[in-house]
């Protein structure tokens, strides 16, 4: 809980301080431009990927295959795609990263053991 406080403080903190610096630099509407420009690309990436994931899920599904890589797959494309419409380009750098495939596998290994702790500490129960 602690950590989740922080992010919910240090993160608008330092998108606000990026921001503010951009503006500087490059100017407000170049800036504001960007924002924009980020928000929806995200969302046409997100979009695509997602389709492609869904799709991906119902071929495994009627093969008789558990999707789980593809659920992984799903849940980054839904937080990158989340962190793409937030305003701010440190969340729209993460947002790539989730979104990229190269990159997505770092971030699917560190869900799958952040699920595996929560499972092995009795935090999440697996129903068979």
């Amino acid at each position: 809980m602690k950590f989740i406080f922080l992010l919910l403080v240090i993160v608008p903190a330092a998108e606000i301080g990026v921001l503010l610096l951009s503006g500087q630099t490059i100017g407000i509407w170049p800036t504001i431009s960007l924002i924009i420009l980020t928000g929806f690309l995200g969302a046409y990436l997100a979009k695509q990927q997602g389709l492609e994931t869904i799709r991906r899920t119902q071929d495994q599904l009627r093969r008789g295959m558990m999707p789980g890589d593809v659920i992984l797959d799903g849940v980054s494309i839904l937080i990158g795609g989340t962190l793409l419409l937030t305003p701010g380009f440190i969340t729209d750098a993460l947002g790539f990263l989730l979104l990229a495939p190269p990159t997505r596998k770092f971030f699917k290994a560190l869900m799958l053991k952040l699920f595996r702790n929560w499972i092995d500490r009795g935090t999440i129960k697996v129903i068979r």
